[in-house]
């Protein structure tokens, strides 16, 4: 057997609704040599829910991207693998970190998720496959600043992909969707201002019904029944919300002037 690298997993919690998730997650992460919660103050004694074996480190909440750059300098080693709260590590993707990382030549793999929302395991809809760049040599990879929200990383390297899947127990509700998604518009509305990005005549229209079509048939959301559709209709609401949120911010910027 292959010598293994030691490990960091870094866990991130939200300002608050993860201290039900918390403890579930790190039991299944023991395996690990260094178990990191990066804890954005939550509100909700997430902190307190964290076993002995665990390291908490309290840092404010300033965007996705700076959290996950900020949690890479905080770890103790140099490979970080991260999981959110309401995710699982099965023990076959535990074996095949254990196995790969580090001891190929790739600088970061993407790991697939099993994304459960509604209650229903996806299909399609653009949440199966589902890759997400999770594993990593901190030394050769950097968060994009100018990316708050759906983050992107540039790896000096080659990208490998995991197997095995993360279980991932995600939207229990509509209502719980909807609220996440106009977040994460405004903050995609703020990122595409500061870009340089400006809104197109038909966008409120057209981007909405694109977005619809791609969910159905592109990512075969049909697959996922009435689950697909509705999820279809709330991401054409995500698309109006972010093409709404853009106009509204070069607008305010023409009247200040």
């Amino acid at each position: 057997m292959s010598e293994t690298v030691p490990l960091s997993v870094v866990v991130l919690a939200a300002a608050s609704g993860e201290v039900d998730n918390i403890e579930q997650c790190l039991g299944m992460l023991a395996w690990c040599d260094e178990q990191l919660v990066v804890d954005a103050f939550s509100s909700d004694g997430t902190s307190h829910a964290v076993g002995p074996d665990s390291r908490v480190v309290e840092r404010q909440f300033v965007n996705f991207s700076a959290q996950r750059q900020a949690s890479l300098q905080l770890a103790s080693y140099d490979w970080v693998l991260f999981v959110d709260a309401d995710e699982r590590v099965p023990e076959g993707l535990a074996a095949e970190v254990r196995e790969r990382a580090g001891l190929e030549t790739h600088a970061a793999y993407t790991i697939p998720r099993r994304n459960r929302i509604f209650g229903w395991w996806m299909q399609g809809s653009g949440w199966s496959p589902d890759r997400q760049l999770r594993l990593m040599d901190r030394r050769r990879v950097c968060f994009r600043s100018e990316r708050t929200v759906h983050e992107l990383a540039d790896v000096d390297g080659t990208v490998g992909e995991i197997d095995a899947s993360l279980i991932h127990h995600s939207y229990g509700s509509v209502r719980e969707f909807r609220c996440r998604q106009r977040r994460y518009a405004r903050m995609m509305a703020d990122d595409l201002y500061a870009a340089g990005v400006r809104r197109r005549p038909m966008a409120l229209v057209a981007q909405p019904l694109r977005e619809i079509r791609r969910r159905l048939v592109e990512y075969r959301g049909y697959r996922d029944r009435w689950v697909g559709v509705i999820l279809a209709l709330l991401m054409a609401e995500y698309e109006w919300l972010v093409q709404r949120g853009l106009a509204r911010r070069w607008r305010r910027r023409g009247l200040s002037r």
